[in-house]
């Protein structure tokens, strides 16, 4: 096609509302943007002038699907800030209980918001009726995810018992083992995705980017640790706004990052490519069946790493409640503040994608915030592989390359209205 309009208003099966616009005149790419359209909510300014351990609870509404990575980071961004030292258990059921949000949220990616463009459907609905025990394998897993938040923090969504130094409830060792033996029993449904996986034709297009994500030396990171690229360097986390260098577009309401390149790249398939060497072997073996090593450039595989990463979060997760059970559960009152003021910097890979807390404290009081979200890191990458992606398939029809535009953008499992309500909040 010599002359091309996608006006896609919204995109659907992702989080928000987000417009594709590409323009192709005489054969030239003219215009080629992911519109942003949402209004900022600003939670940074919502938190000046609040107490300290209210942050993770008002900052966990920012998203009904990473809830429990919002409260981790601003928890951590928080302890930082006051040299607050968590617990062994503290610190064990916490990575137990991210586990949860993982699996929930790459289980909703993969199967129902994903599966249904390789299946040939508009959405899971028919999915339901065509392959209901697909579908019922993607209920039964999130309903275990849900249940491990759940006995951990009394709930997945906005999470009620973690709190600054520790928890304020603590589950039972009966109710750990009868999650272990869920977890056990699940390998069958990991099994089946990875096998539904190898049965889908994904669209063989790559482009090479940075990848940016946390990273440790002992483990498949999801919290603390420091920030890694693919183009090399590890910064500590107090230095994020050099990795990110948010920047305001003129079509998006929320900002466009870069680091090393004209944009970077993270969520799942930054995590395969920087900590492959850090997953659990079941997981290695899963990336080993669907082809997957790193490093991986083709976008449309970020639901491929996300179904390595059930694989080793359900792993992780069977040896984090053996530690657990080892240990013994025992109540413990949550580690206090050594100091009522300071700033801090905390950081989760959420899975999205890496997600930075940052605070300024002053007697006790939240003085000034940041907070820079995954799929705001996203964006810029995704308009360039959309900006990659069209010319190469001009050949098909208006339809078709509508359809790859959206699958394109649904690949990188965005949130949108996570990536609009965040203001850079100067501290004074």
């Amino acid at each position: 096609m010599s002359t091309l309009k996608v006006d896609v208003h919204h995109v659907t099966r992702v989080e928000g509302h987000g417009n594709i616009v590409v323009d192709v005149e005489n054969g030239e790419l003219t215009q080629c943007d992911l519109q942003i359209v949402e209004t900022p909510r600003f939670f940074e300014a919502i938190l000046r002038g609040r107490a300290y351990d209210e942050a993770s609870h008002i900052t966990s509404r920012i998203c009904g699907i990473c809830a429990v990575g919002h409260a981790t980071a601003s928890l951590r961004a928080t302890e930082q800030a006051l040299g607050v030292t968590p617990s062994l258990q503290t610190t064990l059921l916490r990575k137990l209980n991210f586990h949860g949000e993982i699996l929930d949220s790459h289980v909703l990616h993969i199967y129902m918001l994903v599966a249904p463009d390789y299946l040939g459907l508009g959405s899971v609905i028919p999915l339901a009726k065509s392959a209901p025990d697909l579908v019922l394998r993607a209920l039964r897993m999130k309903q275990l995810a849900g249940d491990l938040c759940a006995t951990l923090c009394g709930r997945h969504t906005h999470p009620i018992s973690m709190t600054v130094g520790g928890f304020t409830q603590f589950p039972k060792p009966a109710d750990l083992r009868a999650l272990r033996e869920r977890l056990v029993a699940s390998r069958a449904d990991c099994d089946a995705t990875i096998q539904l996986l190898q049965g889908l034709e994904f669209p063989a297009f790559e482009r090479d980017t940075e990848y940016v994500a946390l990273h440790r030396d002992d483990e498949y990171c999801f919290i603390d640790g420091s920030i890694a690229s693919s183009d090399g360097g590890i910064r500590p986390l107090a230095d994020y706004r050099e990795v990110t260098n948010e920047t305001i577009v003129p079509h998006s309401s929320a900002k466009h990052a870069r680091h090393q390149r004209e944009s970077y790249l993270v969520g799942a398939l930054a995590r395969f490519n920087i900590n492959y060497d850090r997953l659990h072997p079941r997981a290695q073996a899963a990336a080993e069946a669907l082809g997957l090593r790193p490093k991986t450039i083709n976008p449309y595989l970020n639901a491929a790493a996300q179904a390595v990463e059930v694989v080793h979060c359900t792993e992780d997760a069977i040896l984090l409640i053996d530690q657990l059970l080892e240990h013994g559960i025992r109540h413990e009152e949550p580690a206090a503040p050594t100091r009522m003021s300071g700033e801090g910097v905390g950081a989760a890979d959420v899975p999205r994608g890496t997600l930075f807390h940052h605070y300024k404290i002053e007697d006790g009081t939240i003085v000034g915030a940041n907070c820079i979200i995954p799929t705001g890191q996203n964006l810029a990458n995704i308009e360039l592989d959309m900006r990659a992606l069209v010319p190469g398939i001009l050949d098909r029809t208006q339809q078709e390359i509508t359809l790859a535009l959206e699958m394109l953008v649904r690949a990188y499992d965005p949130c949108i209205s996570c990536s609009t309500h965040m203001l850079d909040v100067k501290f004074v």
